[in-house]
């Protein structure tokens, strides 16, 4: 059991802990589609000045930007990160970063820092 134990806490603290958070939130939200019945409408974004977006959700004409960060204290500027989706002509909806905080907690106008544990 120690093993176990041992490999979690690398896992928690190694450098893909942060990756492995994100193909879990990604996984639980098409799982929720899914089991709901809904197809899910998701997408990733890297332009090719390595500008990326974790994930966005489409439903009608408007795209929902979504940051997955392994943090308890998410940035103030998401917003800014989300800017470079303007150039897509579409609609941009309200964004979230899925993160660590354990409750909602406004970061501007149009972000939201959400619990994971939502999820």
């Amino acid at each position: 059991m120690q093993d176990l134990y041992s490999n979690i806490n690398e896992l928690e603290a190694g450098s893909m802990s942060g990756a492995m958070l994100e193909t879990w939130v990604v996984s639980e939200i098409i799982k929720s589609y899914w089991h709901n019945g809904l197809e899910a409408n998701l997408y990733f974004y890297r332009d090719t000045d390595q500008q990326e977006v974790d994930l966005l959700i489409e439903s009608g004409d408007t795209l929902y930007p979504v940051e997955i960060k392994k943090t308890a204290s998410p940035s103030q500027n998401a917003r800014r990160q989300f800017a470079v989706l303007d150039k897509l002509g579409k609609t941009i909806g309200p964004g979230a970063v899925l993160c660590l905080v354990e409750r909602d907690i406004p970061l501007s106008q149009s972000v939201t820092a959400v619990p994971v544990a939502y999820l």
